[in-house]
């Protein structure tokens, strides 16, 4: 009988450390002067006084996120270099709506067995979207679990770290009736409903993921996999400017009726036009392949919104004009005297 080591019950050492190098490079370009320990450390050291001294009273935000079965998507494609994109924005958008400014991020990414070059695409979008939002990728883990995962299947999970001062924390709480909501479109799904999705095109309507669709204008794969747009540009392009917005809210899973909700005042309910922003192709595409009610579309996808501003009117044309060069604000509803609750109309 041969000798047992870790390697014949399927986790490899040598994977991993490959794993490290390979990334290790790329994670530095990510690091401020803040960031005080490399890549391999049990731990991330991050300076905070230097960012802090900015602040009176500052207040730190942190929120964790995952990708999803939208892994299965690029797994089938054996394209991984948008995924870490999305993870990134998922998160910095969900810190993002209280007005947080993102400063560090943690990830996770787990699978049945290690391969470095997956793992080196991953993080090479990670590390992008990091560069570009100005966020350290302080640190990580990656873990090889045979059994715990299906062959082949990916776990990609990240967690955010931001600051913000503690007086202009947005929660909501002066949301009132009259009060406009804004719409931020999206390019896509972004992270949410790809188990209704997969079912949709590839179980009820039988496509692969090259296959084209002529609305989609490209294969039904890649359409799938465009990148979650990361808002930290717009949030603080408006907030610099000082405007007064009242609550921001981050259109993940369950739409618009079930997000908004998450930050109106008791008394408040919203009114949604539909109609009011372009629907894309894809949303239109998936409803009619499985016959889809609408009310189960806008619960299961953001239908085009990914994130909602409320502001008061008389803020919208200044909010709009200060985003005009980054993306088409749709004024796509209003406030009124409620039950915490969203009606489409």
């Amino acid at each position: 009988m041969s000798k047992i080591d870790y390697k014949s019950a399927g986790v490899d050492i040598d994977a991993g450390s490959e794993a490290v190098g390979r990334i290790k490079d790329n994670v530095k370009s990510t690091f401020t002067s803040h960031v005080l320990t490399g890549l391999g450390s049990f731990g991330s050291l991050y300076d905070l006084k230097p960012v802090l001294k900015e602040y009176e009273n500052p207040v730190m935000v942190q929120s964790i996120d995952g990708v999803g079965t939208k892994t299965i998507i690029a797994r089938k494609l054996n394209k991984f270099d948008t995924i870490g994109i999305d993870l990134l924005s998922a998160c910095a958008n969900d810190i993002l709506v209280m007005g947080a400014r993102p400063l560090t991020f943690l990830d996770y990414i787990a699978n049945d067995k290690l391969k470095p070059k997956i793992i080196e695409e991953i993080v090479s979008g990670m590390v992008k979207a990091c560069q570009n939002t100005g966020v350290s990728l302080v640190g990580g883990e990656t873990a090889e679990m045979p059994d715990t995962y299906l062959r082949d299947e990916h776990d990609l999970v990240g967690v955010i770290t931001g600051v913000v001062e503690k007086d202009k924390i947005i929660t909501g709480e002066r949301i009132q009736s009259g009060d406009i909501v804004l719409g931020l479109p999206s390019n896509g799904l972004h992270t949410n409903g790809y188990s209704l999705a997969r079912k949709l095109f590839f179980e009820i309507g039988g496509y692969d993921v090259h296959d084209t669709i002529i609305e989609l204008e490209k294969s039904v794969g890649l359409t799938l996999l465009e990148p979650h747009i990361n808002y930290t540009n717009h949030v603080f392009a408006v907030l610099d400017k000082k405007i007064n917005v009242k609550g921001i809210a981050h259109i993940t899973g369950g739409g618009l009726v079930e997000n908004i909700p998450r930050i109106l005042p008791d008394d408040c309910g919203v009114e949604i036009q539909k109609g009011s922003w372009p629907i894309l192709p894809v949303f239109d595409v998936m409803q009619s392949l499985g016959d889809v009610d609408e009310d189960e579309m806008f619960r299961a996808f953001n239908m085009g919104i990914g994130m909602v501003f409320i502001v008061d009117d008389a803020k919208v044309s200044i909010v709009k004009d200060v985003l005009k060069d980054l993306i088409d604000v749709c004024e796509i509803g209003s406030v009124f005297r409620g039950n915490k609750n969203v009606i489409l109309t």
